[in-house]
Protein backbone atom coordinates (compact mmCIF):
# COMPACT_ATOMS: atom_id res chain seq x y z
CA UNK A 1 0.00 0.00 0.00
CA UNK A 2 1.17 3.53 -0.75
CA UNK A 3 1.66 5.91 2.13
CA UNK A 4 -0.75 8.85 1.95
CA UNK A 5 0.92 11.94 0.55
CA UNK A 6 1.45 14.71 3.08
CA UNK A 7 -0.28 18.03 2.56
CA UNK A 8 1.66 18.87 -0.57
CA UNK A 9 0.69 21.26 -3.28
CA UNK A 10 0.79 20.44 -6.96
CA UNK A 11 4.15 19.31 -8.37
CA UNK A 12 5.32 19.75 -11.94
CA UNK A 13 7.59 17.10 -13.50
CA UNK A 14 9.84 18.62 -16.18
CA UNK A 15 11.19 16.01 -18.62
CA UNK A 16 13.26 16.29 -21.76
CA UNK A 17 10.86 13.91 -23.52
CA UNK A 18 7.75 12.18 -22.24
CA UNK A 19 6.99 9.41 -22.66
CA UNK A 20 10.26 7.75 -23.57
CA UNK A 21 10.67 4.03 -24.20
CA UNK A 22 13.85 3.67 -22.15
CA UNK A 23 12.71 5.74 -19.13
CA UNK A 24 10.08 3.57 -17.49
CA UNK A 25 11.56 4.44 -14.09
CA UNK A 26 10.07 7.93 -14.46
CA UNK A 27 6.66 6.46 -15.26
CA UNK A 28 6.81 4.13 -12.24
CA UNK A 29 7.73 7.06 -10.01
CA UNK A 30 4.84 9.15 -11.31
CA UNK A 31 2.41 6.26 -10.84
CA UNK A 32 3.56 5.83 -7.24
CA UNK A 33 3.00 9.54 -6.58
CA UNK A 34 -0.47 9.30 -8.10
CA UNK A 35 -1.28 6.27 -5.96
CA UNK A 36 -0.36 8.34 -2.90
CA UNK A 37 -2.66 11.16 -3.98
CA UNK A 38 -0.06 13.71 -5.11
CA UNK A 39 -1.43 15.98 -7.88
CA UNK A 40 1.02 16.25 -10.77
CA UNK A 41 1.53 17.96 -14.09
CA UNK A 42 4.04 16.62 -16.62
CA UNK A 43 5.93 18.89 -19.02
CA UNK A 44 7.72 17.45 -22.06
CA UNK A 45 10.34 19.67 -23.70
CA UNK A 46 10.78 17.55 -26.81
CA UNK A 47 8.27 15.72 -29.00
CA UNK A 48 8.29 11.96 -28.32
CA UNK A 49 10.04 10.08 -31.12
CA UNK A 50 9.75 6.43 -30.08
CA UNK A 51 7.63 4.29 -32.45
CA UNK A 52 5.54 3.04 -29.53
CA UNK A 53 5.50 3.34 -25.77
CA UNK A 54 5.50 0.99 -22.83
CA UNK A 55 2.11 -0.34 -21.73
CA UNK A 56 2.29 1.29 -18.31
CA UNK A 57 2.17 4.80 -19.81
CA UNK A 58 -1.59 4.32 -20.29
CA UNK A 59 -2.01 4.07 -16.50
CA UNK A 60 -0.73 7.62 -15.89
CA UNK A 61 -3.58 10.04 -15.19
CA UNK A 62 -1.63 13.29 -14.79
CA UNK A 63 -1.99 15.80 -17.63
CA UNK A 64 0.93 16.12 -20.04
CA UNK A 65 1.84 19.46 -21.59
CA UNK A 66 4.00 19.42 -24.71
CA UNK A 67 6.16 22.55 -24.61
CA UNK A 68 7.07 23.84 -28.10
CA UNK A 69 10.55 22.55 -28.89
CA UNK A 70 11.42 24.76 -31.86
CA UNK A 71 13.17 28.10 -31.59
CA UNK A 72 10.51 30.83 -31.72
CA UNK A 73 10.56 33.74 -34.12
CA UNK A 74 11.75 37.03 -32.68
CA UNK A 75 8.20 38.35 -32.64
CA UNK A 76 6.83 35.23 -30.92
CA UNK A 77 9.64 35.30 -28.37
CA UNK A 78 9.05 38.89 -27.28
CA UNK A 79 5.25 38.59 -27.43
CA UNK A 80 5.44 35.53 -25.15
CA UNK A 81 7.68 37.36 -22.68
CA UNK A 82 5.48 40.45 -22.70
CA UNK A 83 2.33 38.44 -22.00
CA UNK A 84 4.08 36.39 -19.34
CA UNK A 85 4.94 39.55 -17.42
CA UNK A 86 1.35 39.85 -16.23
CA UNK A 87 1.52 36.36 -14.66
CA UNK A 88 5.14 36.50 -13.52
CA UNK A 89 5.65 39.91 -11.89
CA UNK A 90 9.37 39.33 -11.18
CA UNK A 91 10.15 38.02 -14.66
CA UNK A 92 12.22 40.87 -16.08
CA UNK A 93 14.88 41.07 -13.33
CA UNK A 94 15.21 37.27 -13.49
CA UNK A 95 15.58 37.39 -17.28
CA UNK A 96 18.49 39.77 -16.81
CA UNK A 97 20.18 37.23 -14.54
CA UNK A 98 19.53 34.45 -17.05
CA UNK A 99 21.06 36.50 -19.87
CA UNK A 100 24.17 37.12 -17.76
CA UNK A 101 24.57 33.33 -17.45
CA UNK A 102 24.56 33.00 -21.24
CA UNK A 103 21.23 31.15 -21.37
CA UNK A 104 19.94 30.59 -24.91
CA UNK A 105 16.69 31.96 -26.27
CA UNK A 106 15.01 28.53 -26.58
CA UNK A 107 15.72 27.67 -22.95
CA UNK A 108 14.34 31.02 -21.82
CA UNK A 109 11.27 30.62 -24.03
CA UNK A 110 10.50 27.12 -22.76
CA UNK A 111 11.17 28.08 -19.14
CA UNK A 112 8.78 31.04 -19.40
CA UNK A 113 6.05 28.77 -20.78
CA UNK A 114 6.56 26.27 -17.93
CA UNK A 115 6.64 29.08 -15.35
CA UNK A 116 3.39 30.59 -16.62
CA UNK A 117 1.69 27.19 -16.59
CA UNK A 118 2.99 26.55 -13.08
CA UNK A 119 1.53 29.80 -11.78
CA UNK A 120 -1.79 29.30 -13.57
CA UNK A 121 -2.15 25.72 -12.27
CA UNK A 122 -1.04 26.51 -8.70
CA UNK A 123 2.05 24.32 -9.02
CA UNK A 124 4.25 24.83 -5.98
CA UNK A 125 7.39 22.85 -6.87
CA UNK A 126 9.16 21.58 -9.99
CA UNK A 127 11.13 18.35 -10.30
CA UNK A 128 13.29 17.19 -13.20
CA UNK A 129 15.01 13.94 -14.11
CA UNK A 130 18.59 14.17 -15.38
CA UNK A 131 20.82 17.16 -14.64
CA UNK A 132 20.70 18.26 -18.27
CA UNK A 133 18.05 20.15 -20.25
CA UNK A 134 15.13 19.18 -17.98
CA UNK A 135 16.89 20.61 -14.94
CA UNK A 136 18.03 23.68 -16.91
CA UNK A 137 14.41 24.50 -17.70
CA UNK A 138 13.11 23.58 -14.24
CA UNK A 139 15.71 25.85 -12.63
CA UNK A 140 14.84 28.82 -14.83
CA UNK A 141 11.08 28.26 -14.60
CA UNK A 142 11.28 28.01 -10.81
CA UNK A 143 13.21 31.28 -10.72
CA UNK A 144 10.75 33.02 -13.04
CA UNK A 145 7.71 31.77 -11.09
CA UNK A 146 9.16 32.19 -7.59
CA UNK A 147 9.11 28.45 -6.87
CA UNK A 148 11.64 25.85 -5.77
CA UNK A 149 12.91 22.94 -7.80
CA UNK A 150 14.69 19.63 -7.33
CA UNK A 151 16.22 17.13 -9.70
CA UNK A 152 17.36 13.53 -9.93
CA UNK A 153 20.86 12.94 -11.32
CA UNK A 154 21.52 9.65 -13.08
CA UNK A 155 24.74 8.98 -15.06
CA UNK A 156 25.32 10.49 -18.49
CA UNK A 157 24.09 13.82 -17.12
CA UNK A 158 26.93 13.97 -14.60
CA UNK A 159 29.78 11.90 -16.15
CA UNK A 160 29.69 12.56 -19.91
CA UNK A 161 32.50 14.62 -21.40
CA UNK A 162 29.94 17.22 -22.50
CA UNK A 163 28.88 18.01 -18.90
CA UNK A 164 29.92 21.53 -17.92
CA UNK A 165 31.01 21.41 -14.30
CA UNK A 166 30.19 25.06 -13.59
CA UNK A 167 26.64 24.58 -14.90
CA UNK A 168 26.14 21.37 -12.87
CA UNK A 169 27.40 23.07 -9.71
CA UNK A 170 25.06 26.00 -10.28
CA UNK A 171 22.11 23.61 -10.59
CA UNK A 172 23.12 21.81 -7.40
CA UNK A 173 23.58 25.06 -5.50
CA UNK A 174 20.22 26.53 -6.54
CA UNK A 175 18.16 23.36 -6.07
CA UNK A 176 15.96 22.82 -3.05
CA UNK A 177 16.97 19.13 -3.06
CA UNK A 178 19.17 16.95 -5.25
CA UNK A 179 18.50 13.22 -5.56
CA UNK A 180 20.73 10.64 -7.19
CA UNK A 181 20.26 6.94 -7.81
CA UNK A 182 23.33 5.29 -6.28
CA UNK A 183 25.84 5.69 -3.48
CA UNK A 184 28.56 5.85 -6.14
CA UNK A 185 26.90 8.93 -7.64
CA UNK A 186 26.33 10.39 -4.18
CA UNK A 187 30.03 10.26 -3.36
CA UNK A 188 30.91 11.81 -6.72
CA UNK A 189 28.43 14.68 -6.40
CA UNK A 190 29.31 15.43 -2.78
CA UNK A 191 32.99 15.56 -3.64
CA UNK A 192 32.23 17.81 -6.61
CA UNK A 193 29.86 20.16 -4.75
CA UNK A 194 31.90 20.46 -1.56
CA UNK A 195 30.17 22.89 0.85
CA UNK A 196 27.04 22.94 -1.34
CA UNK A 197 26.52 19.17 -0.98
CA UNK A 198 24.39 19.10 2.17
CA UNK A 199 21.08 18.71 0.34
CA UNK A 200 22.18 15.84 -1.95
CA UNK A 201 20.75 12.43 -1.08
CA UNK A 202 20.57 8.97 -2.57
CA UNK A 203 17.18 7.46 -3.37
CA UNK A 204 17.24 4.27 -5.41
CA UNK A 205 14.91 3.85 -8.36
CA UNK A 206 12.06 1.57 -7.36
CA UNK A 207 10.00 -1.29 -8.72
CA UNK A 208 6.36 -2.19 -8.37
CA UNK A 209 6.91 -5.69 -7.01
CA UNK A 210 3.25 -6.61 -7.37
CA UNK A 211 3.77 -6.60 -11.15
CA UNK A 212 6.89 -8.80 -10.99
CA UNK A 213 6.24 -12.39 -9.95
CA UNK A 214 9.30 -14.23 -8.71
CA UNK A 215 9.98 -17.63 -10.25
CA UNK A 216 12.96 -19.68 -9.09
CA UNK A 217 15.27 -20.36 -12.07
CA UNK A 218 15.91 -24.03 -11.34
CA UNK A 219 14.64 -25.28 -14.67
CA UNK A 220 15.34 -22.82 -17.49
CA UNK A 221 16.35 -23.35 -21.09
CA UNK A 222 19.89 -22.12 -21.89
CA UNK A 223 18.69 -18.66 -22.89
CA UNK A 224 20.91 -15.63 -22.34
CA UNK A 225 19.05 -12.33 -22.46
CA UNK A 226 20.34 -8.78 -22.77
CA UNK A 227 18.10 -5.69 -22.73
CA UNK A 228 19.09 -2.10 -23.39
CA UNK A 229 19.77 0.52 -25.98
CA UNK A 230 22.28 -0.60 -28.57
CA UNK A 231 24.94 1.90 -27.54
CA UNK A 232 28.54 1.56 -26.40
CA UNK A 233 27.93 1.78 -22.66
CA UNK A 234 25.73 -1.35 -22.60
CA UNK A 235 28.66 -3.57 -23.59
CA UNK A 236 26.80 -5.72 -26.09
CA UNK A 237 29.87 -6.09 -28.31
CA UNK A 238 31.51 -7.89 -25.37
CA UNK A 239 28.43 -10.06 -24.91
CA UNK A 240 28.53 -11.15 -28.54
CA UNK A 241 32.26 -11.93 -28.27
CA UNK A 242 31.52 -13.96 -25.13
CA UNK A 243 28.87 -15.89 -27.05
CA UNK A 244 31.45 -16.73 -29.71
CA UNK A 245 33.65 -18.22 -26.99
CA UNK A 246 30.72 -20.28 -25.69
CA UNK A 247 30.06 -21.56 -29.19
CA UNK A 248 33.71 -22.58 -29.65
CA UNK A 249 33.55 -24.55 -26.40
CA UNK A 250 30.39 -26.33 -27.55
CA UNK A 251 28.18 -24.87 -24.82
CA UNK A 252 24.49 -25.05 -25.84
CA UNK A 253 22.85 -21.61 -25.67
CA UNK A 254 20.74 -19.00 -27.40
CA UNK A 255 21.28 -15.27 -26.85
CA UNK A 256 18.62 -12.65 -27.50
CA UNK A 257 19.24 -8.91 -27.24
CA UNK A 258 16.28 -6.53 -26.95
CA UNK A 259 16.66 -2.88 -27.89
CA UNK A 260 17.30 -0.32 -30.59
CA UNK A 261 20.19 2.05 -31.11
CA UNK A 262 22.99 3.42 -33.21
CA UNK A 263 25.17 0.30 -32.92
CA UNK A 264 22.63 -2.07 -34.46
CA UNK A 265 24.42 -2.31 -37.85
CA UNK A 266 27.76 -2.84 -36.07
CA UNK A 267 26.34 -5.60 -33.87
CA UNK A 268 24.66 -7.34 -36.80
CA UNK A 269 27.93 -7.30 -38.71
CA UNK A 270 29.76 -8.68 -35.67
CA UNK A 271 27.23 -11.53 -35.33
CA UNK A 272 27.63 -12.40 -39.01
CA UNK A 273 31.44 -12.22 -38.91
CA UNK A 274 31.53 -14.60 -35.92
CA UNK A 275 29.11 -17.05 -37.55
CA UNK A 276 26.56 -16.64 -34.74
CA UNK A 277 23.47 -15.99 -36.85
CA UNK A 278 21.71 -19.13 -35.55
CA UNK A 279 22.48 -18.42 -31.89
CA UNK A 280 22.50 -14.65 -31.31
CA UNK A 281 19.42 -12.62 -32.28
CA UNK A 282 18.71 -8.87 -32.14
CA UNK A 283 14.98 -8.50 -31.46
CA UNK A 284 14.62 -4.71 -31.65
CA UNK A 285 12.44 -2.79 -29.19
CA UNK A 286 9.56 -4.68 -27.57
CA UNK A 287 6.67 -3.72 -25.25
CA UNK A 288 7.62 -4.01 -21.60
CA UNK A 289 5.23 -6.91 -20.97
CA UNK A 290 7.03 -8.92 -23.64
CA UNK A 291 10.44 -7.93 -22.26
CA UNK A 292 9.46 -9.09 -18.79
CA UNK A 293 8.16 -12.38 -20.20
CA UNK A 294 11.49 -13.01 -21.92
CA UNK A 295 13.46 -12.12 -18.79
CA UNK A 296 11.44 -14.62 -16.76
CA UNK A 297 12.33 -17.38 -19.26
CA UNK A 298 16.10 -16.76 -19.32
CA UNK A 299 18.71 -18.74 -17.42
CA UNK A 300 21.00 -15.70 -17.34
CA UNK A 301 20.53 -11.96 -17.77
CA UNK A 302 23.67 -10.28 -19.11
CA UNK A 303 24.35 -6.54 -19.09
CA UNK A 304 28.16 -6.11 -19.31
CA UNK A 305 28.15 -2.31 -18.99
CA UNK A 306 31.28 -0.28 -19.78
CA UNK A 307 32.40 3.32 -19.43
CA UNK A 308 32.27 4.78 -22.93
CA UNK A 309 35.11 6.60 -24.60
CA UNK A 310 33.21 9.86 -24.01
CA UNK A 311 32.68 9.15 -20.31
CA UNK A 312 29.10 7.98 -20.81
CA UNK A 313 28.05 5.17 -18.50
CA UNK A 314 25.03 3.62 -16.85
CA UNK A 315 24.00 4.62 -13.36
CA UNK A 316 22.06 1.67 -12.02
CA UNK A 317 20.00 0.11 -14.83
CA UNK A 318 16.40 -0.55 -13.85
CA UNK A 319 16.30 -3.63 -16.06
CA UNK A 320 18.82 -5.33 -13.75
CA UNK A 321 16.43 -4.75 -10.85
CA UNK A 322 13.55 -6.15 -12.89
CA UNK A 323 15.51 -9.29 -13.76
CA UNK A 324 16.44 -9.80 -10.10
CA UNK A 325 12.84 -9.33 -9.01
CA UNK A 326 11.66 -11.91 -11.55
CA UNK A 327 14.18 -14.52 -10.44
CA UNK A 328 16.66 -14.36 -13.31
CA UNK A 329 20.32 -14.35 -12.18
CA UNK A 330 22.32 -11.41 -13.49
CA UNK A 331 25.84 -10.91 -14.76
CA UNK A 332 27.17 -7.38 -15.00
CA UNK A 333 30.28 -5.27 -14.42
CA UNK A 334 31.49 -3.04 -11.56
CA UNK A 335 30.47 0.21 -13.27
CA UNK A 336 29.15 3.10 -11.15
CA UNK A 337 26.31 1.89 -8.88
CA UNK A 338 25.91 -1.62 -10.32
CA UNK A 339 27.91 -3.39 -7.53
CA UNK A 340 25.44 -1.92 -5.01
CA UNK A 341 22.83 -4.32 -6.36
CA UNK A 342 24.76 -7.02 -8.26
CA UNK A 343 26.96 -8.20 -5.41
CA UNK A 344 29.44 -10.74 -6.70
CA UNK A 345 28.61 -14.31 -5.68
CA UNK A 346 25.80 -13.01 -3.47
CA UNK A 347 23.07 -11.48 -5.62
CA UNK A 348 24.69 -12.02 -9.02
CA UNK A 349 28.02 -12.29 -10.81
CA UNK A 350 30.40 -9.45 -11.64
CA UNK A 351 33.05 -9.59 -14.35
CA UNK A 352 35.57 -6.94 -15.43
CA UNK A 353 34.68 -4.45 -18.17
CA UNK A 354 35.72 -5.36 -21.71
CA UNK A 355 36.50 -8.97 -20.76
CA UNK A 356 34.58 -11.41 -22.98
CA UNK A 357 36.55 -14.37 -21.61
CA UNK A 358 35.46 -13.72 -18.00
CA UNK A 359 31.92 -13.01 -19.20
CA UNK A 360 31.77 -16.28 -21.12
CA UNK A 361 32.98 -18.23 -18.09
CA UNK A 362 30.31 -16.59 -15.88
CA UNK A 363 27.61 -17.31 -18.46
CA UNK A 364 28.71 -20.93 -18.77
CA UNK A 365 28.62 -21.32 -15.00
CA UNK A 366 25.07 -20.02 -14.75
CA UNK A 367 23.85 -22.06 -17.70
CA UNK A 368 25.18 -25.29 -16.17
CA UNK A 369 24.67 -24.79 -12.42
CA UNK A 370 21.00 -24.71 -11.44
CA UNK A 371 21.77 -24.55 -7.71
CA UNK A 372 23.88 -21.42 -8.23
CA UNK A 373 21.09 -19.82 -10.25
CA UNK A 374 18.57 -20.51 -7.51
CA UNK A 375 20.81 -19.23 -4.71
CA UNK A 376 21.74 -16.01 -6.47
CA UNK A 377 18.18 -15.38 -7.61
CA UNK A 378 16.66 -15.82 -4.17
CA UNK A 379 19.13 -13.45 -2.54
CA UNK A 380 18.70 -10.93 -5.34
CA UNK A 381 14.93 -10.92 -4.96
CA UNK A 382 15.28 -10.30 -1.23
CA UNK A 383 17.58 -7.33 -1.87
CA UNK A 384 15.35 -5.60 -4.39
CA UNK A 385 12.30 -6.19 -2.19
CA UNK A 386 14.05 -4.55 0.76
CA UNK A 387 15.71 -1.58 -0.94
CA UNK A 388 14.00 -0.97 -4.27
CA UNK A 389 10.29 -0.74 -3.52
CA UNK A 390 8.81 2.06 -5.64
CA UNK A 391 6.21 3.16 -3.09
CA UNK A 392 8.69 3.50 -0.22
CA UNK A 393 11.27 5.21 -2.40
CA UNK A 394 8.76 7.57 -4.01
CA UNK A 395 7.62 8.55 -0.51
CA UNK A 396 11.20 9.63 0.21
CA UNK A 397 11.20 11.70 -2.96
CA UNK A 398 7.94 13.38 -1.90
CA UNK A 399 9.64 14.38 1.35
CA UNK A 400 12.08 16.35 -0.81
CA UNK A 401 9.12 18.24 -2.27
CA UNK A 402 7.31 18.85 1.02
CA UNK A 403 8.97 21.99 2.45
CA UNK A 404 8.61 23.78 -0.86
CA UNK A 405 5.01 22.74 -1.38
CA UNK A 406 4.16 23.68 2.18
CA UNK A 407 5.28 27.22 1.47
CA UNK A 408 8.85 27.20 2.79
CA UNK A 409 10.53 28.85 -0.18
Amino acid sequence: MSSPAPALGRVGYVTKMYPRYSETFIVHEILAHEAAGLPLDIFSLRTPSDPYFQDIVARVRSPVTQIPSHSPSTQTFWTTLSQAGSVLPDLWPQLHLASQEGTGALDIYQAVLVAVAARQRSITHLHAHFASVGTSIARLAARFAGLTYSFTAHAKDIYHDSVKTADLLRKIRDAHQVITVSDYNLRHLRELAGPDAGHIQRVYNGLDHQRLTYQAPETRSPLILGVGRLVEKKGFTDLIDACALLARRGVPFECRIVGRGELEPVLRAQIAALGLGDQVHLLGALPQAEVLRLIAQAAAFALPCVVGADGNRDGLPTVLLEAMALGTPCISTPVTGIPEVVRDRDTGLLVPEHCPEALSQALQELLRDASLRVRLAGQARALVSDEFDIHRNAARIRQAFQPAAAGVL
